[in-house]
C-alpha cells in the first residue's frame, strides 16, 4: 500500500517511480548493527585517534580494536566510525572478528 501511494504521489508531480529491488539481507543486518552506535556520544576523541592510526592500513576488526585499546571500550567507537564512514569495511558480507577495516575520510 505504501508503494502504491508513493507511486501515485510521484505521478501527480510528474516524477517516475520504480522499485529496483530489496537490499541484501546481510548488508541490512550489518547496517542495523552499526546504527546502534550512530549517536555522537560514541565519538571519543582519544579512541578515534587510536583507531585511525591502527586502521591507516587495512587490518582485521578485532585485532585493530585490541591494538587501539580495551576492545570493550573501543568497539562502540569503531562501530560509530564505520557508521559515519570514517572507517570502511565490506558491508556486503557478514561482519566478524577478521573483517578487514580501513580508514576512509573524515566524518
Amino acid at each position: 500500500m505504501a508503494f502504491a501511494q508513493t507511486r501515485r504521489a510521484c505521478e501527480l508531480v510528474g516524477w517516475e517511480y520504480r522499485l529496483v529491488g530489496a537490499p541484501e539481507p546481510v548488508a541490512v543486518r550489518n547496517v542495523r548493527w552499526l546504527a546502534g552506535c550512530r549517536h555522537p556520544r560514541y565519538r571519543l576523541p582519544e579512541q578515534v585517534s587510536a583507531l585511525r592510526e591502527v586502521f591507516a592500513e587495512p587490518a582485521p576488526l578485532m585485532d585493530g580494536a585490541a591494538d587501539a585499546g580495551d576492545p570493550i571500550a573501543v568497539l562502540p567507537v569503531l562501530f560509530h566510525l564505520l557508521w559515519c564512514g570514517e572507517l570502511s569495511c565490506d558491508l556486503g558480507v557478514r561482519m566478524h572478528e577478521a573483517t578487514a577495516v580501513t580508514v576512509v575520510g573524515a566524518c
